[in-house]
């Protein structure tokens, strides 16, 4: 169960600047040196975790701000995958990368990342990475017989760092896994990989699901109905699901099915402008639990932050906490 109910998180990326999207140009460019990219993404993650801390969030993260994208942060990293540098001409592009052979272990660099994060915040500090089904996706695979045994062995080698992140004080880990939405039929072989992820990995875990985010857009629509019974099996301690853009009835199938697990409500919709009200999001949070009982709910924005301008993003990060605490208050608590 959530050690504290209603409890606030992000998802994982904040507001993206437009300075820092020309200057990760500049840096794909080679217009900036490695040393000076590293200095401005410290400053603007420094930023965000203010951002997030004066917003009253309890479960923070670094905004993700040093990902070109959810792809490449992970790709660029892994041991053995072959990546064409020329393919990739802005920052936010995906490199066209292949495996040819067994993925051999190596350090992916999130230690250092959690390091610098809970150097700058005394709050619970969580970090994300993308599941091997959404990796599978996105790299060209001339080696093993299929996208299961890929996403399985991508698994082996990401286990090791985050059990090396546990070993660091990571006590938050979620996995993202947008791709589901798109690839139903794969859900059953996708949650085997995700517990193969998290085997012995000694943290709060919890598996985040959307409809995609690519440039602040969907990429799938339809029913999260299209998860169960299969994701019953996924070892992991909460499912983050978005709600706010989409609508709670799929909350009924945490009624229905009973999953053990904490339901990550997505109350802020990271697709639009608008900045919801507190009222709105106390709303939102009453109805879900009229199905789910509130130490089995935990409060989040459906998706990253990273498309919306920072103002607002921050603003409906305010909204959101607010909110939260107006049911708080009525649970008495």
């Amino acid at each position: 169960m959530s050690e504290r109910p209603l409890r606030t998180a992000v998802v994982g990326s904040y507001s993206m600047p437009g300075w820092l999207e020309r200057v990760k140009n500049d840096y794909l460019l080679r217009r900036l040196s490695r040393h000076d990219l590293d200095d401005i993404h410290d400053a603007a993650v420094k930023a965000a975790i203010k951002d997030q801390e004066v917003a009253g969030v309890d479960v923070v993260s670094d905004g993700e701000l040093r990902r070109d994208n959810m792809i490449d942060h992970f790709t660029t990293r892994l041991p053995g995958v072959q990546i064409d540098h020329a393919s990739k001409k802005f920052y936010y592009d995906f490199y066209d990368c292949v495996v040819r052979a067994r993925l051999p272990t190596g350090s992916l660099g999130l230690v250092e990342e959690l390091r610098f994060l809970r150097r700058f915040t005394d709050r619970r500090a969580k970090v994300s990475i993308t599941g091997p089904h959404s990796l599978v996706k996105r790299i060209r695979n001339e080696h093993y017989p299929s996208e299961e045994a890929l996403a399985l062995d991508l698994a082996r080698v990401m286990n090791l760092e985050l059990r090396e992140l546990v070993r660091a004080g990571a006590t938050d880990v979620q996995i993202d896994e947008p791709y589901y939405s798109g690839f139903p039929e794969d859900v059953p072989w996708g949650v085997r990989a995700v517990n193969a992820l998290v085997d012995g990995v000694d943290a709060w875990v919890s598996l985040h699901i959307c409809y995609g985010n690519r440039y602040g857009k969907p990429s799938w629509e339809g029913s999260y109905r299209y998860l169960f019974p299969a994701i019953l099996e996924a070892r992991v301690h909460q499912l983050t699901l978005e709600f706010a853009r989409r609508g709670e009835d799929d909350v009924r199938l945490f009624k229905e099915f009973d999953p053990p697990f904490v339901l990550g409500l997505g109350v802020i919709d990271v697709k639009s402008h608008d900045v919801e009200s507190p009222a709105v999001v106390a709303e939102r949070i009453r109805a879900a639990l009229d199905l789910v009982p509130a130490a089995r709910l935990a409060v989040n924005p459906d998706c990253g932050l990273l498309h919306l301008p920072r103002d607002v993003a921050f603003a409906k990060l305010c909204a959101m906490v607010e909110g939260t605490r107006l049911v708080r208050a009525e649970l008495g608590g």
